[in-house]
């Protein structure tokens, strides 16, 4: 069992097995908290060169005091890992890849697929999206991009994605097998920019209850909430459920801006500062869309950053209840500093504060491997899983930081140094999960099973007619025992009994993906979901 609960492990391998064609949504990071780019390029010509370029830049630029002198004659790596944990140095191709994220530039025709039996099937295709106006649709196969055959070729991932995805106003012609066709038919889809909310999921839970999924924050993420709150407020919504769980951050421009949609005006929301920054205070200017209204938001071990920031103003300031297990803890601000040749260094320059003083950051003393390992260390010490042992890290956190717990105004006690600690604690959902579910995961047999079976038994029709009561049918499960049989994958009996429920609902969630997006994807993943019912019953 890795440090992922059930439904965290389905998301994530959902979304790393299901390639985007055609747009390039880049890493879950984006851009971290307050991370800018320094125009000024350096054009050290060689590696030593660069190597004191980037030990003058952290004299002059990073967080702490440092002593320049035990930097000298280590190698880039080794230096920044001398720092802290998220500084750190990008060679030439991951720098235009991120810095490609950082501006935005999301260019292609617009559609997910999935390589299924060595063929790519298109999974998704967004609406006003290049490849939606062609005529391309859910279910169809694509079998040769230009010139290049792609279908029954495993082709790297990398390669995939290059195939498709390329630069706005630039053709490319796609041989299209479309679903029950048995003729293929050419496409010519010139590559746009294609608009995608930044927004997983809005819906109403209730009556008067609405939950919005937010895995990163990009660019428009406040925007996007704002016209989300819109449509929910014009449905009856007076209580909102923010689903933060997973989110590694994003731009702290977006999360400063959606906490200005919940906040009270003049309301401190972070503030930033460094050796070589003055503090930089955000506060909130009033006259949000949601700044009354019950609010519950949802954590886990896997929110961080930027994520942080919001869960922790509205913790600090009384502004709604935060629901789930102890956040990452990442509280430190980047700068990107290129170089001549296109690689750059991303260097820690400044601490965020929430509200009442409180620097979330977790340690990072025992050095960056154990760094990396620190929410494997929490499942192996049971804090994930046990409430008691939640009390037990956060009197270790004391200890280690030195520091007494910071009081709201309502008399409630927070603390610092090691993530949001929530107001009410989930523990991780561990029931099922076995060496023999995590190898179906693991091959993609579940995910195979839905796109090449399930998808030809059901209609979205017949799946948006009651979610909360629509199971596999005992024919779908004992078709896929065979199925997995026939993949080559030993069913252990005992370990199969055990993972059924939860094999059953995979099933149920990855169909609804499939026919009604990421919107029905949560719907049916909340129907079970302890948090969701936790943050249900917070709001009566």
């Amino acid at each position: 069992m890795n440090k992922n609960t059930r439904q965290n492990l389905l998301i994530a391998l959902t979304y790393s097995v299901t390639l985007i064609g055609g747009m390039y949504l880049g890493y879950r990071f984006l851009k971290d908290q307050g991370f800018t780019v320094q125009r000024n390029v350096t054009f050290a010509e060689n590696n030593d060169e660069k190597v004191d370029e980037i030990i003058h830049i952290i004299n002059k630029n990073y967080v702490d005091e440092v002593n320049a002198d035990t930097l000298n004659h280590l190698p880039i790596d080794s230096i920044l890992h001398q720092l802290d944990p998220h500084s750190m140095y990008l060679p030439p191709a991951k720098a235009y890849e991120q810095s490609e994220m950082l501006e935005g530039n999301f260019e292609g025709i617009g559609i997910e697929y999935y390589l299924l039996n060595d063929t790519l099937l298109v999974t998704n295709v967004f609406k006003d999206g290049p490849a939606y106006a062609a005529g391309l649709k859910l279910g169809d196969k694509i079998l040769k991009v230009d010139s290049n055959f792609v279908s029954g070729h495993q082709l790297p991932r990398e390669q995939m994605i290059g195939k498709i995805k390329g630069r706005r106003g630039t053709p490319v012609q796609l041989s299209v097998l479309h679903n029950n066709a048995t003729v293929p038919v050419m496409m010519t889809i010139k590559r746009d920019k294609v608009r995608v909310s930044t927004i997983d999921a809005a819906y109403m839970l209730n009556p008067e209850t609405a939950y919005i999924r937010i895995s990163k924050f990009g660019a428009n993420t406040d925007l996007d909430f704002v016209d989300a709150i819109r449509v929910l407020k014009a449905k009856g919504m007076s209580k909102l459920v923010l689903d933060l769980r997973d989110n590694g951050g994003g731009y702290l421009t977006a999360a400063t801006g959606l906490a200005n949609q919940l906040l009270p005006e003049n309301k401190l929301i972070v503030y930033t500062e460094g050796k070589h920054e003055p503090r930089t205070d955000y506060i909130a200017t009033g006259g949000g869309e949601f700044e009354q209204g019950k609010l519950a938001i949802l954590i886990n071990e896997n929110t961080a950053s930027a994520s942080e920031i919001l869960a922790g103003a509205v913790q600090d300031l009384d502004r709604g209840i935060i629901i789930g297990r102890r956040s990452f803890g990442k509280g430190l601000v980047q700068e990107q500093f290129p170089f001549g040749d296109g690689s750059a260094l991303n260097l820690t320059i400044a601490r965020y504060y929430t509200p009442l003083g409180r620097s979330i950051q977790k340690s990072y003393k025992k050095g960056y491997a154990a760094y990396q390992s620190e929410i494997d260390e929490r499942y192996s010490d049971g804090e994930l899983t046990d409430r008691n042992r939640l009390k037990d890290s956060i009197k270790s956190l004391k200890s280690v930081n030195k520091t007494n717990a910071y009081v709201t105004a309502s008399g409630k006690k927070v603390f610092g140094g090691g993530g949001i600690t929530p107001d009410l604690y989930v523990k991780m959902d561990t029931v099922g999960i076995n060496r023999f579910y995590n190898t179906l995961i693991t091959k993609k047999v579940l995910f195979d099973y839905v796109y090449d079976v399930l998808a030809n038994r059901y209609t979205a029709t017949s799946l948006e007619h009651d979610i909360n009561h629509f199971n596999i049918s005992d024919t779908d499960y004992k078709d896929l025992i065979r199925y997995i049989q026939n993949k080559h994958v030993e069913v252990d009996p005992k370990q199969l009994a055990q993972s059924k429920p939860v094999i059953l609902n995979d099933l149920k969630v990855l169909l609804y993906k499939y026919y009604l997006g990421d919107t029905g994807y949560y719907k049916a993943l909340n129907v079970n979901d302890k948090m969701v019912k936790q943050a249900l019953l917070s709001l009566q």
